[in-house]
């Protein structure tokens, strides 16, 4: 098996000694202060005043800019968070046993021929009608087709709870090459890969990725703005990367996908 590179993003700098125990590389977001152990997203060029608008595409950013050129070639390179980890096996887990038997450290044989890793997919065309009635009244308006559950599209999703039209207005300020696939994608699909997480072998892939995300996202800042309000407004381009992931890796590289286990360290009494 190959050894991985997988950064663990936090919120918390208590968090420290449960993400080594991982053998994950701890990476301390915001503005709480941290430990000299963490690695940070608030050194070199960085746009860190913006974490609370980016979420960890504030380390993204950071790593594109300062790290990406220093990690060996043919490297997997990987993302977690102190509450989604990539799950050792492809299978379900049964029982509860200790985590950092559960959690990926190693890169299985079985990815040989792939490019990239994508964790696996939440289902949304079972949104429950009470939730449609709570927030998806205008969103139901504009996609009468969600009547049934075949019309419960990423589209219709993100108008139910990060605001009617954002979506759409987005799309508009993407690349030639991007937009009208992109646009099709949020139509079709009820599901999507989550998390904002992936693991990748190819820097080439990753700085690709990077240079069209964040290049879609500076776009989107004009419109949007930061006098944001809301959980599900003020992290929008978070919400907006988290939809235009999946879209873009399974286009323009192999994927795989792989469970993804969730628990939270701050909860944790596993040892």
């Amino acid at each position: 098996m190959v050894k991985a590179k997988i950064y663990c993003l936090c919120l918390h700098d208590e968090l420290l000694n449960r993400v080594k125990e991982l053998n994950y590389i701890p990476v301390g977001l915001g503005n709480n202060n941290f430990s000299d152990e963490w690695m940070l997203d608030k050194k070199g060029i960085n746009i860190s005043n913006k974490n609370s608008y980016y979420g960890e595409y504030s380390f993204h950013y950071w790593i594109w800019k300062n790290e990406l050129d220093k990690i060996p070639d043919n490297t997997w390179i990987g993302f977690c968070a102190y509450r989604r980890f990539w799950q050792k096996e492809n299978k379900k887990i049964t029982k509860k046993i200790n985590l950092k038997s559960l959690v990926l450290n190693d890169i299985p044989i079985e990815w040989e021929n792939y490019d990239v890793i994508l964790g696996d997919k939440i289902n949304i065309d079972g949104i429950r009608w009470m939730k449609i009635l709570k927030y998806g009244k205008k969103a139901l308006l504009r996609n009468p087709a969600a009547l049934f559950k075949k019309g419960h599209n990423i589209r219709f999703q993100f108008d139910m709870f990060h605001g009617i039209g954002i979506l759409d207005k987005a799309i508009e300020l993407l690349n030639d090459n991007d937009r009208e696939s992109f646009r099709e994608y949020v139509n079709k699909n009820t599901s999507y890969n989550q998390g904002n997480m992936f693991i990748c072998k190819s820097k080439k892939i990753i700085n690709q990725y990077y240079k069209t995300i964040f290049e879609w996202l500076e776009k989107c800042e004009k419109i949007f703005g930061f006098n944001l309000e809301g959980y599900g407004n003020i992290r929008i381009y978070a919400f907006l990367a988290e939809r235009f992931l999946p879209y873009w890796f399974n286009k323009n590289s192999k994927v795989k996908e792989w469970p993804i286990l969730f628990h939270d360290l701050k909860k944790d009494n596993l040892q």
